[in-house]
């Protein structure tokens, strides 16, 4: 079940809340899990049993850790078990397809395999269970006695799906108690509705121009459509990805939860550096907590830190999906994160605040190439045609949706910045404090929630594209 559905939004939702609101806090937690566990099945029946087991393998691994507190041994083995076997998990569903068609391509082999759907969300509900083993372990967190609000923190549907990747230690005392009030219910819809928003009016839009410049052969596209391809995809991903983590947001602080922020306007950003602070702030933190660190982080010799850098993103890569062409954007990141942090990086803070952004930008969209290609061959023939291998340097057709589809750019950079949400709160601010303004601000957000539904009710084109990671 999607978030941007009409199903979700009129019938799912509204009955939820509903419920949730009228039984007693005790029995919250039970509601929310009861539709946690539905939303999930919703479209995966069979998959449901998989995350039980995930929820009862890893609860009763915690349990086991602080029983052995005394025996750091036993508690490391413990750990190992369960981090292993959530990772065999994890790659046996996501991986073992890529494994065989590697090695029946490498070697005079050829290995029958099924292939098996992806259990949606499946890489988000793993890393937040080796997370919650990793804290328990290093006592971040103390492990939960109640199997039930332990299964509420991996299966919650608010960020099941799409993340944000919650790490435990951040909401365990909210799965005991927390405060649901007017003013966090209102400040949870205006999360949700901005989310949609980018999801359903940008998103979609900017991805139905993707999909247009990606019907093209890369040897027939000129510069123009080529950019402009990129530079579709580039929006699409954002507006899609932020969308779903601001509306996760909102839903969390309808139900009484604080999840941490995922995206702070990566667009803006003046290194490559700085836009992976920006850009799915969770999956940077965790990496980071978990792998980074762990390997030694930056506190080791130069040679060192630059293998743990690639080891990171060459994992950051294979965690976004099973094909060589992720595995490649990974590395790319890895290269341009060393070079910015030990041969460029002190001249490039040095430009003009313009050139830094122009750097930034055109290393990004770079990159995105990569990230959409159906193979590593498609993309280096696509970026081929963005400098000129292709059919020239411009054409009607890149001429056409340029100018055909100028005002969905424009929005989309204003509202990939902090202008924009400066924009719409100005508009707000005109009208007096007070009873006046809370209604300026009610039919405004009101106002682009029936924009978005009426988009949803037009158009057919509506994709998720985190659902493969």
């Amino acid at each position: 079940m999607l978030f941007s559905s009409i199903t979700f939004l009129f019938l799912f939702l509204p009955i939820v809340l509903a419920v949730y609101y009228l039984v007693p806090d005790k029995a919250k937690n039970i509601v929310l899990l009861l539709a946690s566990l539905f939303f999930y099945a919703w479209g995966e029946p069979v998959y449901v049993v998989l995350m039980i087991l995930s929820i009862v393998l890893n609860y009763f691994c915690g349990q086991d850790i602080k029983n052995h507190e005394e025996d750091p041994r036993k508690a490391k083995l413990s750990v190992t078990f369960a981090v292993v076997v959530n990772l065999l998990i994890l790659g046996f569903f996501k991986y073992y397809g890529f494994l065989i068609e590697t090695v029946n391509a490498v070697l005079p082999v050829d290995i029958p395999y099924r292939e098996l759907p992806l259990p949606v969300g499946i890489s988000f509900y793993t890393f937040q269970a080796i997370s919650y083993i990793l804290d328990v372990y290093r006592k971040d967190a103390r492990p939960q006695k109640n199997i039930l609000y332990f299964a509420l923190y991996i299966s919650m549907f608010p960020q099941l799906i799409a993340g944000p990747i919650v790490r435990y230690s951040d909401i365990e005392e909210q799965l005991r108690s927390r405060k649901i009030n007017i003013h966090r219910i209102g400040q949870g819809a205006m999360y949700f509705i901005i989310g949609l928003a980018k999801k359903v009016i940008i998103a979609n839009s900017t991805g139905a121009v993707f999909e247009t410049v990606a019907d093209i052969p890369a040897g027939s596209l000129s510069v123009l459509t080529a950019w402009i391809g990129v530079f579709s995809y580039a929006f699409q991903i954002y507006f899609d990805f932020s969308g779903y983590s601001d509306m996760a947001i909102g839903l969390g602080k309808m139900f009484g939860f604080e999840f941490r922020k995922n995206f702070d306007y990566p667009y803006i950003s003046r290194s490559v550096t700085e836009f992976w602070r920006r850009w799915h702030i969770s999956l940077s933190t965790w990496f980071r907590e978990y792998v980074y660190i762990p390997l030694g982080g930056n506190r080791c010799s130069v040679s060192r830190n630059i293998f743990n850098l690639m080891v990171v993103w060459a994992l950051t890569g294979m965690w976004h999906g099973a094909a060589w062409n992720f595995i490649a954007w990974g590395v790319y990141y890895g290269v341009i994160l060393v070079m910015e942090k030990y041969i460029w990086g002190v001249s490039l803070e040095g430009l003009p605040y313009p050139v830094q952004r122009i750097y930034t930008g055109v290393i990004v969209l770079v990159g995105w190439v990569f990230f959409f290609s159906p193979s590593l061959g498609y993309s280096l023939r696509y970026l081929g045609a963005m400098v000129g291998g292709g059919s020239g340097i411009a054409d009607a057709q890149g001429a056409f949706l340029l100018f055909g589809h100028w005002l969905l750019y424009l929005i989309a950079v204003l509202g990939s910045s902090p202008f924009g949400f400066r924009l719409l709160h100005g508009v707000i601010r005109l009208f007096r404090r007070g009873r006046g303004r809370t209604a300026a601000a009610a039919v405004i957000y009101i106002g682009i929630f029936f924009i978005a539904v009426a988009f949803l009710v037009t158009d057919t084109f509506n994709p998720f594209l985190y659902f493969r990671f």
